[in-house]
């Protein structure tokens, strides 16, 4: 797998907590250097380990928010 970067702009909320202490969270996440963009993914306590995630643009986000309120 190839080495990739990611910097967490934004910590926007928790969904949710495992007994192990993963957190699903809602985050800004810049990946490799690029604009960041909405990630919902879990992560280990220290942020050092992650789950599989999605990653939304903005406008994906806003279409979601309007689908979700249907």
């Amino acid at each position: 797998m190839a080495d990739f970067k990611y910097e967490i702009i934004e910590e926007i909320g928790v969904l949710s907590e495992n007994a192990r202490g993963w957190r699903k969270e809602l985050n800004r996440i810049s990946w490799n250097g690029a604009d960041p963009k909405y990630d919902i993914r879990d992560w280990a306590p220290d942020h050092e380990k992650m789950g599989k995630g999605v990653t939304l643009t903005e406008a994906e986000v806003l279409e979601l928010k309007t689908l979700l309120n249907k």
